[in-house]
């Protein structure tokens, strides 16, 4: 079962996606809040599995609760769930630790997916974001050697699949190989990078271009 808690400041919204989460067998929201001033407390209290956080919420901003929560618990997967589409919003929510980043005009079967996807440890991002975060790396990078990190072939192939939003399961089949195998390759790619997350592996990845000519 994933539980899912949620930070969204308009009713509507909190009762539309109440409804099509309550309706997906496996899923549990355990708690809707209407702002993030005690995110961190909420998380501590409830243990979700994925967070769903709005950007623009009055008082505290969400990418305030993103860090908020990443504090005492950098482990708990974030969605940013928002209709902002500029990359300042998208690379302040990176930044904070944000693990995807799914607009909210989006299909209610890309919301479920994004959902299960960073359940796992997958990195949800809408396409049209993804090819923003993608050109605005590339282009701060432009100065930028291409770095490979000593990663191997298979683990940079990993690793360009981690940037396009792909879960551990949809990698292995993609590749052809176990989901525990891509496990491995991602912990020694964590290592190589020196990182901790999915998040952070694929900013570091987007922004030295180590994928660049896959």
């Amino acid at each position: 079962m994933t539980n899912i808690i949620l930070f969204e400041d308009k009713s509507n919204m909190r009762e539309s996606l109440k409804l099509l989460i309550g309706s997906e067998p496996g899923f549990v929201l355990t708690a809707a809040f209407p702002n993030c001033l005690q995110a961190s407390s909420h998380v501590l209290t409830h243990r979700p599995d994925v967070v769903l956080m709005d950007i623009d919420m009055p008082e505290l901003s969400g990418i305030e609760g993103v860090k908020d929560i990443k504090a005492v618990s950098p482990h708990t997967q974030i969605i940013m769930l928002t209709v902002f589409e500029d990359d300042d919003k998208i690379f302040e929510s990176i930044r904070a630790g944000a693990d995807g980043y799914i607009l909210k005009k989006s299909i209610p079967t890309e919301l479920i997916g994004a959902i299960r996807n960073a359940a796992i440890g997958g990195s949800p991002i809408s396409p049209g974001v993804a090819g923003k975060v993608l050109a605005a790396f590339r282009e701060k990078s432009n100065k930028r050697g291409n770095s490979s990190f000593e990663l191997s072939k298979r683990e940079r192939e990993v690793l360009e699949l981690l940037t396009r939003g792909y879960s551990y399961k949809k990698i292995a089949a993609s590749l052809f190989v176990s989901v525990d195998t891509i496990g491995s390759h991602i912990k020694n790619i964590y290592s190589k990078l020196q990182v901790n997350s999915a998040s952070e592996a694929v900013a570091k990845a987007l922004r030295l271009k180590i994928v660049d000519d896959l």
